[in-house]
């Protein structure tokens, strides 16, 4: 039996899978690299800002996008405007066409905050309702969104229902 030498490779795939490649089309135009700018308000009612990076790639046979978020950026060096708002994750975006939908995970464990959401286009934007792991409503948003920028809302849901802004990204392709 023949075994490939790179986890890499297992996990990476050139593109969509052809059956569905419309569909995955939704989080696919992202494949690449992006740099952002983020902005974070705390409860205490603090701005934190930093500059951070995203790479997409297609996974699982092309039937997923896979990425990894980081912040700081790694050529950021330290931030004295971060304080202790740090993140080193990936999300997984599957599609399921049985339902038309994307299911989103993410994780980082740098944090240990995690995430739950399906994903749907809405109009020109993307759309990620679901929960963290300790219950909280969340929905996460691409907006603005053009071949070489988006915007990203990260947002959660008070006990009434209203949803809260609480991170924002203005993301730029990297050349």
């Amino acid at each position: 039996m023949h075994h490939r030498n790179s986890f890499t490779e297992a996990l990476q795939a050139p593109g969509p899978l052809a059956a569905h490649a419309d569909k995955l089309a939704l989080y696919g135009r992202f494949a690449g690299a992006w740099s952002f700018d983020a902005k974070r308000w705390t409860d205490d009612g603090r701005l934190l800002v930093g500059r951070g990076e995203i790479h997409f790639g297609w996974a699982l046979e092309g039937r997923a996008i896979q990425d990894v978020w980081m912040l700081p950026a790694r050529d950021a060096g330290p931030s004295t405007e971060l304080g202790p708002w740090t993140f080193y994750g990936t999300t997984l975006r599957i599609y399921d066409p049985g339902i038309d939908a994307w299911h989103i995970l993410w994780s980082d464990p740098r944090t240990q905050y995690y995430s739950r959401q399906t994903g749907r286009a809405d109009g020109a934007d993307i759309v990620q309702i679901g929960s963290d792991d300790s219950g909280t409503r969340t929905r996460w948003r691409f907006t603005e969104i053009t071949d070489n920028s988006f915007r990203w809302l990260g947002e959660r849901a008070d006990g009434e229902g209203n949803w809260h802004l609480q991170v924002e990204f203005l993301a730029r392709r990297v050349a």
